[in-house]
């Protein structure tokens, strides 16, 4: 048992210096660790590639812990709370996320889990560690036919397309025009806005809802295309501004260099 303790806490302290070296937390690097069990190690790579890493998430966000201390990484006096159980997962994931678990606790989904513990949590649409930004692909005949038909949820998927195809046309948009030197951050922060809000909405597991509210949502995105659309003009309009000035320019010079051949 000493000699196990003494492992574990090399490993840890092994693993904090090498964290420190990669800004990792603890966890990841004992997660990436030889003697780790194969169904642990795959973790790190999962989040590496996740939305949730991507926007700076990392594993203490969501299972507490000291990120810095190996010694504390798994101490409950740090917070560490683990995994959830699986009737827990929605209020887990609902620590940041409030508006949809409000929305999936009044569902069809979250009245299924609180009733039986067996309808589908978070983790079940979304993954766990592997997480990436939620798109329609996550409404499929595979993952939805598992619990019911899928023809209500085809239904759900085809009230959100047009929806869904607004937003990351907008999304594309902005995105082209920061790289011409535009800044977006206004417009950038309003779609995230409406698009949390929208995502928010489509939890409540509700076809004539979501049809409901889907005018109000198609407007404010419209807003935000005209918006782009007012500043592809406006870049349009630099262009041809520094384009008729590049030629004014030429023009001047022709002409300097033409009278100072007539003077000589």
């Amino acid at each position: 048992m000493r000699y196990l303790f003494a492992l574990f806490l090399a490993l840890a302290f092994a693993a904090a210096g090498q964290a420190a070296e990669n800004h990792e937390p603890v966890c990841i690097q004992c997660h990436d660790s030889d003697m780790m069990k194969p169904a642990f190690r795959k973790i790190p790579g999962e989040w590496r590639q996740s939305w949730h890493n991507q926007n700076g998430v990392t594993c203490h966000d969501c299972h507490g812990g000291d990120p810095k201390d190996a010694a504390m990484a798994m101490s409950p006096l740090r917070g560490f709370v683990g995994a959830p159980a699986y009737r827990a997962v929605p209020e887990f994931c609902g620590k940041c996320h409030v508006g949809i678990l409000k929305n999936y606790a009044e569902s069809g989904h979250g009245k299924a889990l609180k009733s039986s513990g067996r309808g589908p949590n978070c983790v079940t649409c979304h993954g766990s560690h592997g997480i990436q930004k939620a798109n329609l692909d996550i409404i499929n005949e595979q993952r939805c036919a598992q619990c019911h038909s899928y023809e209500r949820a085809r239904i759900m998927k085809q009230a959100l397309f047009s929806t869904e195809q607004k937003i990351r046309d907008i999304e594309k948009a902005l995105k082209k025009l920061s790289t011409q030197g535009i800044s977006t951050e206004e417009q950038d922060k309003a779609l995230f806005r409406t698009e949390a809000e929208y995502r928010t909405l489509f939890h409540t597991v509700d076809v004539s809802l979501v049809k409901e509210k889907t005018d109000g949502f198609v407007r404010q995105l419209d807003v935000l295309k005209n918006k782009a659309d007012s500043l592809f003009a406006e870049l349009r309009s630099r262009r041809n501004f520094s384009g008729l000035l590049m030629l004014l320019f030429a023009g001047a010079g022709i002409v300097a260099y033409a009278l100072a051949k007539t003077y000589r």
